[in-house]
């Protein structure tokens, strides 16, 4: 398979999607430029602050990105490039896209409330606590996987104590480094841009200098050395602190910045695919139906096609995270309702071309992923594309392999803080009644709800159960976040028929989404309490089994909930029309 006619195709595809599925969409649910959006209607300078499209387009798919359209495709990859191929293209224009969309334009005409609150109006106070806790949930395995996964990008042991040395241990304090600058880099950002009225495009020219500055001085002076547990926790103040923060001091600046090293990666990954093939040394080597001898070996997934091919690649076609940031953050701030459409469908649209360049950087490297070669699907996606630039700019490969992992590592962090902002908001919404805000409330409700408070319990939890690396979390967080997926699809499906708009485009893929992360957590459990019980497992194995049976029980009294809503507004439909006729 020609990997530069593979790309090529994929984008013209996705941008199609984009313009056709795309736009018809926002014709089907009404698309009103003229709407007063959230952020100027409840403006607040904390959590409620209008910005400009390129600077929430930013945050947004700074956010969603993270790991999940790199780590997927290639743990992936052992069931062959076909299948992961075709599950990007059409999970991520028919379902993805549907589902990131449908979630921002819901929070827009719900005062930018999250899906919990969407839920409540159409579903039910009860629905509502529901899904709060199954949300909640589902962000701390974001939390803990995401911390992990950056730690082990920053320290000098892994998360099993061993000792990281060489180039490895070079990069993992290059990489830490540089992104402790580029922190402060986004601070000083958004005080000249918010604070100070520079104009955007200049401060952009600025920063981006800025960040080959603080890239420079990284990769030459890197005196912090600490191990992964000490990272963990440095990782999970800075959480604690970035989540409770104004989103004009970090928040919305850090990731405005970190979106121009991810157009970066996607340019660097495009350019290494196709210059590889011009010199005639782009081979892509994954089977097309894959290799069922490496399954479960390396860095790939195990099991069967059905149902972890649609667990494991989740960001690159459809992430119920998604859901959370297109209504928890990006909803706050997006200045008019029009651009809706290219912050939430454009995002997943440029997602799917990450998985498609990843996909290929694995293609590149198929036999040394295959033997053990590379510990991580970071690693396979740094040196595959590192090593295509190297087959025609000799000497780039090392300088462009860190860039790739310092890259990787601020997405993550970026998705990292944005979901403990997530889940400090849900874990207040859960002590808040219709019609009412926290400053109503009183007693031990008006305590918990603390944003403070809510925000010191997510970290603790989240970050204690990073410590046992993101290996052993990753694979029930796959399954919890697309079961989140299928929830979500199902809160603006019921919201849009009660409202009166066209919600069909949302019935495969809510289904197909409940029938595979429920066949992949009932495997789970199944897994994890036969190894608890004959002794092959610890008591992780038993924790991750009771998660797993409370996220299928939430989500299937959700899911009957929501069956039952969509068979009355049916039933209340067919009465209205009935006596139109008489």
């Amino acid at each position: 398979m020609n990997a530069a006619l593979l790309l090529i195709a994929s984008i013209v595809i996705l941008a199609a999607g984009y313009v056709f599925y795309g736009g018809w969409l926002a014709k089907q649910w009404g698309i009103d430029p003229s709407r007063k959006t959230p952020a100027h209607e409840l403006e607040d300078g904390m959590d409620y602050v209008p910005a400009k499209t390129p600077v929430v387009m930013g945050h947004h798919f700074s956010s969603i990105a993270g790991a999940g359209p790199i780590n997927g495709p290639i743990q992936a990859a052992v069931f062959g490039w076909v299948p992961v191929l075709l599950w990007v293209l059409i999970g991520g224009i028919f379902f993805g896209g549907v589902h990131d969309f449908g979630a921002l334009f819901a929070s827009l005409r719900h005062k930018g409330q999250s899906i919990g609150e969407i839920i409540n109006s159409t579903m039910g106070k009860g629905a509502k606590k529901l899904f709060l806790t199954f949300g909640y949930l589902t962000l701390l395995l974001v939390v803990a996987a995401f911390s992990s996964i950056v730690a082990s990008t920053f320290g000098t042991t892994t998360a099993a104590g061993k000792a990281v040395e060489g180039a490895t241990l070079a990069a993992n304090e290059s990489t830490a480094m540089i992104s402790v600058l580029f922190i402060l880099l986004a601070i000083v950002f958004g005080f000249f841009v918010y604070r100070k009225n520079v104009n955007v495009a200049v401060a952009s020219v600025l920063g981006c200098i800025g960040i080959v500055a603080i890239v420079a001085l990284g990769l030459n002076f890197h005196p912090i050395a600490l191990s992964y547990n000490a990272w963990m926790w440095v990782i999970g103040v800075y959480i604690l602190v970035a989540s409770v923060t104004p989103v004009w001091i970090l928040l919305q600046p850090r990731d405005y910045l970190s979106s121009f090293l991810l157009y970066f990666m996607i340019a660097a990954g495009v350019i290494a695919v196709i210059g590889a093939v011009l010199v005639g040394k782009g081979t892509f080597q994954v089977p097309a139906f894959g290799d069922a001898a490496l399954k479960g070996t390396g860095v790939f997934t195990t099991g069967t096609a059905f149902p972890a091919l649609f667990v494991t690649i989740a960001c690159g076609a459809i992430s119920g995270f998604h859901s959370l940031v297109s209504s928890g953050t990006s909803a706050k701030q997006l200045d008019n309702e029009k651009h809706a459409r290219p912050v939430a469908y454009g995002s997943m649209m440029i997602e799917c071309s990450v998985a498609v360049i990843s996909l290929c950087a694995i293609g590149f490297v198929w036999a040394s992923a295959s033997d053990g070669t590379y510990a991580s699907p970071t690693q396979v996606f740094a040196g595959g594309l590192s090593a295509m630039i190297g087959t025609f700019i000799p000497g780039a490969e090392n300088i462009m392999y860190q860039m790739l992992i310092l890259a990787v590592s601020i997405f993550c962090l970026t998705s990292l803080d944005t979901a403990t902002r997530l889940a400090r908001y849900m874990f207040q919404e859960f002590f808040v009644e219709k019609g009412e805000t926290q400053k109503d409330l009183t007693g031990y409700k008006k305590v918990l709800s603390n944003p403070y408070l809510a925000t010191v319990i997510t970290v603790v939890l989240g970050v204690s159960l990073g410590m046992t690396g993101y290996t052993k979390i990753w694979p029930l967080f796959g399954a919890a976040n697309q079961l989140l997926a299928a929830v979500g699809l199902l809160a603006v499906c019921v919201w849009l028929g009660e409202v009166g708009k066209n919600n069909k485009m949302f019935f495969i893929p809510m289904t197909f989404m409940l029938l595979v992360t429920i066949c992949s957590l009932v495997q789970t459990i199944i897994a994890k309490m036969t190894a608890f019980l004959t002794g092959a497992a610890d008591y992780w194995a038993l924790i991750q089994s009771v998660i797993a049976v409370l996220l299928v029980a939430l989500s299937l009294v959700l899911a009957f909930i929501a069956a039952k809503t969509l068979y009355n507004q049916h039933v209340s439909k067919k009465d209205a029309d009935k006596s139109k006729a008489a």
